[in-house]
């Protein structure tokens, strides 16, 4: 068994040895005041999050894929955000997808050992198909877990673009990857527990991850996702009043231009903005990669 204790997410923290003998306010004061050096931490490592965006559109682009690994509290986030997407940005399943070390059970209930099988991240990169053209995110806050750095050895031998996050700063993985983002969250308030400040900068960055690559992939127009899936009353309501927000019309005559798009936003801005019908807005989005702006500018 390796020794653990000198990993700093897993070290005593200073400021909170007495934490069991506070009050509920002061305890409560304590983990936000903790929570509080998060941001910084993420913001550090802006260019390896920038990198690995460019990377994932760069593989979006070429037919590719966005995958997750992880276990425990990592995974879930991974399963968490990738399963955000398609009602956010209207994309497939299949483009963004989470993989958590124990399969679906793990999503609900700790299953500890599942994190200690290297074989097991092998096989889940074979499982599912991984080719040279997808992205494998490795998510390992405290850097160590063999169901991580097993998918990752075997995302390299099949070519793929491979990123390690973690939030040690002296772990490095045995196999040759891409990128390493690396926010330094410290000790956490229970120790060991990398499931607050390691949990939250994972969340964070991951969905800087996918919503800084959608944007570039033309999900967003302005600030609004343009490209969400109209499949509940809520996503009507915010459908119509992004065309009203861009637009300047009437709720009543958004509500018709939408059903003339057939429910896309993104068309029904282009019909609007060019005064042209949905044949023609659909054909002027695809020639424009789906990007609304490159539309309206080419005009």
């Amino acid at each position: 068994m390796k020794d653990r204790s000198k990993l700093i997410t897993e070290q005593r923290n200073s400021s909170t040895h007495d934490i069991d003998r506070k009050s509920t306010i002061e305890i409560v004061d304590i983990i936000n005041a903790e929570d509080s050096n998060v941001i910084n931490a993420v913001h550090n490592e802006r260019r390896n999050i920038s990198k690995t965006v460019d990377l994932i559109v760069e593989s979006f682009k070429k037919g590719g894929c966005l995958f997750y690994l992880g276990a425990g509290t990592s995974g879930r986030l991974g399963v968490l955000d990738a399963s955000e997407c398609p009602p956010t940005f209207g994309t497939s399943p299949e483009l963004v997808r989470g993989i958590i070390a124990g399969g679906l059970d793990a999503l609900t209930r700790s299953i500890e050992g599942a994190e200690d099988n290297h074989a097991d991240g092998e096989q889940a990169i074979i499982e599912n198909g991984i080719t040279d053209r997808d992205v494998v995110v490795g998510i390992a806050t405290g850097g160590t877990t063999p169901f991580v750095h097993g998918a990752l050895a075997q995302a390299n031998r099949v070519g793929a673009t491979t990123v390690f996050l973690c939030c040690n700063p002296d772990i490095n993985p045995s196999e040759d990857v891409d990128v390493i983002i690396r926010p330094i969250t410290g000790p956490e308030v229970i120790t060991g527990s990398t499931r607050m400040k390691a949990g939250t900068a994972t969340k964070l960055i991951l969905n800087t991850l996918t919503t800084a690559s959608m944007i570039k992939m033309g999900k967003v127009y302005e600030n609004f996702m343009v490209d969400l899936q109209i499949k509940n009353v809520k996503l009507r309501d915010r459908a119509e009043r992004i065309i009203m927000a861009i637009t300047d019309l009437d709720r009543v005559t958004a509500d018709k231009l939408l059903s003339k798009a057939q429910g896309n936003v993104k068309t029904a801005i282009v019909m609007y903005e060019l005064q042209t019908d949905y044949e023609d807005a659909r054909k002027r989005l695809e020639e424009c990669d789906g990007l609304v702006r490159k539309v309206l500018s080419n005009v």
